[in-house]
């Protein structure tokens, strides 16, 4: 079985991540009779599913009732340009409005409309206003709500325990996986007949960005070392509202309900300067006054959504390109203002995050004077890639739901997306598990081989006495990506960014760590560099084989979008298994629509 030194569980279903869509595949697998074990690296209640604060979006039609399920399917293609899982957005679209009555019924308090509904806000890149709210506090409430489900089932939680390595039985089959307390720094193991892998995104890679410490990559890059393939890695999203001021708290996420709720982006001469971007025959300004403006927006796009909410990728651009036309604001930003279009009342009641976020970090009033802000990494549309229905990898009893699963988005993400994605696919993948075990094909043995690998490599840094600090080599690779791997990206800084991630990787094998084992943030970082290395690799290799601008991929040099290439996924797979293994690089066709989906994006409403 194991060495007999090191700690040790077992479990029918691992998961690894304890987000939104960890939890709920843990409630999905334990409903049906399963012993489930949740492992995250940091606390219950700690995910980055909390900064998903606008909205789920579910296609439920409490506010317009002409809302259904086809509209939010063609919504997702169209925003995602079409790269998506189509049979994913069917999914996601058809099952949303049931997982957020579920959500109800388990407790979550949802804003309400007048009748005692649920009710619904508009978001960017949707059509009508369609996403459940509590407030500006949304992923909170669904994290309270999922915890207390998986505690009342009693479900084991495992706290503060970083995964280092899936582990495989003798046939390549996933057997569990090893890592270490970060309290103590001792080692310990888990097997399992079947592994979830619900552990985010990948920010941290990044300068400026909305996650949290957290999100360095771990399940993407243990993913890939285990066997399965990675799409879409170029397809990063750069939200475009974070906070730009002051720097301690630079690319903090700020919510696009701030915009669905009436907010306007301004450059620093006072133009709402989305206009511009959506009609260029137009220009804002020359509007005799704001409502005039408006007026002639709605006028000439048949009462679609405002132009700050178009989708997340079009925005983020704009706001770009006005900072570096010299429009932009003295921190390198522009100006969210909401102040101006909506009493102090409405927006203590309706945003009272953000009221209190910039107050307490900025000194900012919203109620009184605009914010500051300019785009932040903030989501990999990129992932493992899953079969549609059960969430499977390709590498038997490995299973991926969440922002570590690729294919539903495509290449770019809209907003409130995120949340039901999470519940309808953490769903799916715990009865993926389920069948899967029921089927007889689980893993019968755990290979202590690459657990005695796995555990060595990780306390080698211990034994270097004269390597490199992982701080240095962290700071050096976030103003790599931010510099090369950003939101414009042209083939010489992809090329130089791929350059320099090789002489990294020979960092990370140099690196030296002092004292002991035990809430050793060094070492910690050391052992989170592999991963961060990993997917900074699967970006750029991505994005300098994606010769076209599309969705959060955006090409200085290639600035249009190639019918050809909008027909591939381009699939990543490891050479050799390990984090410091070549990665090569495939075209994959994408998944070829049904002609009764197709159909749906043909139609204008």
């Amino acid at each position: 079985m194991t060495d007999s030194t090191y700690e040790h569980h077992e479990y029918d279903v691992l998961i690894i991540g304890a987000g939104g869509a960890g939890l709920r595949a843990a409630i999905e697998a334990g409903q049906r009779g399963l012993k489930v074990g949740i492992v995250t690296k940091s606390l219950l209640g700690k995910a980055h599913t909390v900064m998903a604060e606008g909205g789920i979006a579910a296609a439920m039609g409490n506010v317009h009732p002409e809302d259904n399920w086809m509209v939010h399917f063609r919504d997702t293609m169209r925003g995602g340009k079409y790269l998506n899982n189509c049979r994913m957005a069917e999914l996601h679209a058809k099952e949303s409005p049931e997982r957020v009555w579920e959500l109800e019924q388990w407790g979550a308090l949802f804003d309400r409309t007048k009748d005692g509904k649920i009710l619904q806000r508009d978001f960017g890149g949707h059509r009508y206003a369609r996403l459940a709210h509590v407030g500006d506090r949304t992923g909170l409430e669904l994290i309270r709500t999922l915890q207390q489900k998986v505690v009342s089932m009693g479900t084991d939680v495992f706290m503060e325990c970083k995964v280092l390595q899936l582990v495989h039985d003798a046939e390549g089959r996933i057997a569990g996986c090893v890592g270490y307390w970060r309290a103590t720094g001792e080692f310990v193991t888990f097997q399992a007949k079947t592994v979830i892998l619900a552990t985010g995104g990948i920010g941290r890679s990044w300068k400026f960005t909305s996650n949290s410490w957290e999100s360095t990559g771990d399940g993407h890059a243990m993913a890939l070392w285990a066997g399965a393939k990675l799409i879409d890695m170029e397809c990063v999203q750069f939200h475009p509202t974070g906070m730009v001021w002051p720097h301690s708290v630079r690319g903090l996420l700020v919510t696009e309900g701030v915009r669905g709720d009436g907010g306007v982006l301004r450059n620093s001469l006072g133009e709402r300067f989305m206009f511009n971007y959506v009609a260029p025959m137009f220009r804002a300004e020359t509007a005799d006054s704001e409502e005039e403006a408006d007026k002639w927006y709605d006028d000439h796009n048949a009462g679609r959504r405002p132009p700050e909410l178009l989708p997340r990728d079009e925005v983020a651009r704009a706001i770009n390109t006005e900072v570096k036309a010299g429009r932009g604001s003295a921190h390198g930003g522009v100006f969210l203002d909401i102040a101006s279009r909506r009493s102090a009342e409405f927006i203590r009641r309706r945003l009272p995050s953000m009221y209190h976020q910039f107050m307490e970090l900025a000194g900012v009033d919203i109620t009184r004077e605009p914010m500051e802000i300019g785009p932040t990494c903030h989501y990999m549309m990129g992932g493992v890639q899953v079969d549609a229905d059960s969430e499977a990898t390709i590498v038997p009893g490995l299973f991926a739901a969440g922002e570590v699963g690729g294919g539903m988005h495509g290449a770019n993400r809209l907003g409130g997306n995120s949340l039901s994605d999470l519940v309808v696919f953490g769903r799916r993948a715990g009865i993926g598990a389920a069948e899967y075990i029921e089927a007889g094909d689980a893993a019968t043995s755990f290979d202590q081989g690459e657990v005695d690998g796995a555990i060595k490599e990780a306390l080698a840094p211990f034994e270097r006495t004269d390597g490199g600090n992982p701080y240095d080599v962290q700071h050096d690779l976030q103003e790599l990506m931010q510099d090369n791997v950003g939101i414009i990206r042209t083939a010489t800084e992809l090329e130089l960014a791929i350059q320099k991630l090789d002489e990294f990787t020979e960092r990370v094998k140099h690196v030296s760590v002092k004292g002991s084992r035990a809430y050793n943030p060094g070492w910690n970082l050391a052992t989170d560099l592999p991963s961060m290395i990993t997917v900074s690799k699967c970006v750029a290799m991505g994005a300098i084989r994606r010769k076209e601008s599309r969705g959060g991929h955006t090409r200085a040099d290639f600035p249009n979008a190639d019918p050809e290439l909008g027909k591939l996924n381009f699939a990543q797979r490891s050479e050799g298994g390990h984090w410091d293994s070549p990665v090569s690089v495939h075209e994959a066709s994408i998944l070829i629509m049904p002609a009764e989906l197709k159909a749906l994006l043909e139609e204008d409403q």
